[in-house]
């Protein structure tokens, strides 16, 4: 039999095993990974032990209980809305709080299959074809969990918010799969008949309308999965001197205009993002092409700075005693059951004889799909060196309160400037000059650019 140049032969395979097994410590190394994780072996102890929860600045409350998002993508939902909850607990004195996140959940479900659907039809109408890139992007995943801050923000402008008490969870929003997998099918059979359309160049109308049927019958779909949310409600809690207090009947909208957006502006604030690719620079506003969630909302815009800048005004809102929302890739370089996101706390080298995440820098990363922002979590203390560095940062995740320090994170300053990409701050906190780039038109990139991962 011919040997082909590159074929792994026997012999290849055999020297390779040779090579494995002249070193002991590569068979002790197997030895432990029979029954442990690799990254729980590799761990470096001493990184653990100097590893505290103690910081420089912290908000004045953190609100129980630890939110879970449990099997769904709905990490950036749970932040927005733990950074609501921080200001809003404070000011009516409540012990423990949850915002309902399955109530933004089944609208942004609603909203976005109705984006999507309009999406398609004008990305089709520009002349994509079903078998080019974008349309095959747009197709691969129509209807996900994850989302960004500016759909946030559409979903509270347009609906408010509700407690959790008053609109609870269900099965489909605690494990979003089933429900994702029926609306994917269900939006690309729609999007086939909507193809079909625009090659016969019905009029927009008729596309219109025929839209309007498809979103009857996922309306539907998402109702009986999700549950249907009040129109109005009524809660009645207790506060902190356990004195008995009722709000409503009122509307969702009408509740957070007058309970919470005092408090806590969601419009008042702007998304900061790093990326360091030399093609996108710094003091530049950018937004992804056909990335949103609701047809007539605001688009999603970042403004590109430096790491240290987006974390000097994560820090000074800190010190005014706000939460900070942030997004950033969360499985690089992470302790899972101990919370802690350190560039040294694994030691890949002594497991495997070569490093992990060296070779590249930030920017190569993107460029090369080794990273991109996919988890949002809460800034909720700082801890600043003598020269006024933030240095460490706790974290507020919604996976429970069984990791870390009951559901509490540790990342270190050098660990965001590798992995970090994204945080939502205050204007107060911004320099005018930065603020006023959002007035700008901002570059397009491709919908497939990292930049437009959604959080989940």
């Amino acid at each position: 039999m011919e040997n082909k140049k590159g074929v792994l032969t026997p012999e290849i395979l055999k020297q390779f095993r040779k090579n494995l097994e002249s070193d002991p410590k590569n068979l002790l190394a197997l030895n432990a990974c029979a029954k442990t994780d690799p990254l729980e072996v590799c761990q470096q102890r001493h990184i653990v032990g100097s590893s505290s929860h103690v910081f420089t600045h912290k908000v004045d409350s953190e609100i129980k209980p630890i939110t879970n998002q449990k099997n769904s993508g709905r990490c950036w939902l749970f932040a927005a809305l733990n950074v609501l909850r921080i200001p809003f607990v404070k000011q009516h004195q409540l012990e423990d709080f949850e915002f309902s996140q399955s109530y933004l959940f089944f609208f942004d479900k609603i909203e976005r299959c109705n984006f999507y659907l309009h999406t398609i039809v004008s990305v089709l109408q520009r002349g994509e074809t079903v078998d080019g890139r974008l349309v095959s992007f747009l197709l691969h995943d129509p209807i996900a969990d994850g989302g960004q801050w500016d759909m946030v923000v559409n979903l509270i402008k347009r609906y408010g918010v509700v407690p959790k008490k008053c609109f609870p969870e269900s099965f489909c929003c605690e494990t979003s799969g089933r429900l994702n997998a029926i609306l994917k099918t269900k939006t690309r059979e729609y999007t086939k008949e909507l193809n079909l359309m625009v090659q016969k160049k019905s009029s927009q109308e008729k596309l219109d309308e025929k839209i309007l049927e498809f979103m009857d019958e996922l309306y539907r779909i998402i109702a009986i999965c999700l549950g249907v949310p009040p129109e109005t409600f009524t809660w009645e809690y207790y506060n902190k001197s356990k004195a008995y207090c009722v709000v409503g009947p009122i509307t969702p909208l009408k509740f957070y205009e007058e309970y919470v957006k005092p408090y806590c502006d969601v419009e008042n604030k702007l998304c900061l993002v790093n990326d360091p690719r030399p093609e996108n620079p710094y003091g530049c506003t950018y937004t992804v092409d056909c990335l949103g969630n609701m047809v007539g909302g605001r688009r999603t815009l970042y403004i590109n700075q430096k790491t240290e800048d987006v974390l000097k005004y994560a820090a000074e809102s800190i010190k005014n005693n706000e939460p900070v929302w942030f997004g950033c890739e969360v499985g690089k370089r992470y302790a899972l059951k101990l919370g802690i996101q350190d560039l040294r706390i694994h030691d890949y080298k002594l497991l495997f004889g070569i490093d992990i995440n060296k070779s590249m820098s930030k920017a190569e990363r993107l460029v090369y799909g080794d990273s991109s922002m996919n988890h949002a979590m809460v800034f909720t203390a700082v801890s600043l060196d003598a020269n006024g560095k933030p240095t460490k940062w706790r974290v507020e995740n919604s996976w429970g309160d069984d990791r870390g320090d009951k559901g509490y994170m540790l990342m270190t300053t050098e660990w965001f400037e590798e992995f970090g990409f994204e945080v939502v701050v205050d204007k107060q906190y911004v320099p005018k000059e930065i603020a006023d780039l959002m007035k700008l038109e901002p570059k397009v990139l491709p919908a497939w650019d990292p930049m437009g991962t959604l959080a989940s």
